[in-house]
């Protein structure tokens, strides 16, 4: 059984930095996509940044692009997500999801596995 666990997330004034941590279980995530989302209160679950685990390739959304950086421990099975200069409308709770295959789909459709989420605040 996949399971995905965030961790990391918390308050941070802005111009602050986090790293949110996704640790996967269950099967090995090779040939697997995993990608970050976020869900502010009252807004539709919006693509951060994805990773393709075998290449490391990487794909962002544009609010993010600069300041997001998502990248994958083998070892340890977990991926992660860092962000620095953040702003108050970075504030949602952020997931981690997984799918088959080596496209970095931004559809939230498209992704089978899903974490619970963790919150991320920003305060100005």
């Amino acid at each position: 059984q996949v399971q995905l666990v965030e961790s990391g997330g918390g308050l941070v004034q802005a111009g602050g930095s986090l790293r949110l941590s996704c640790a996967a279980s269950g099967r090995t995530f090779g040939g697997y996509t995993m990608a970050w989302f976020r869900q502010a209160t009252g807004k539709e679950r919006e693509f951060v940044g994805g990773i393709y685990w075998n290449t490391g390739n990487t794909y962002y959304a544009d609010s993010v692009k600069g300041r997001a950086t998502v990248s994958r421990d083998n070892a340890k099975n977990t991926v992660y997500l860092q962000m620095n200069s953040l702003k108050p409308e970075d504030t949602a709770v952020y997931y981690c999801a997984a799918r088959a295959g080596g496209i970095i789909s931004t559809f939230r459709t498209q992704y089978n596995y899903w974490g619970q989420g963790t919150q991320v605040t920003v305060s100005s």
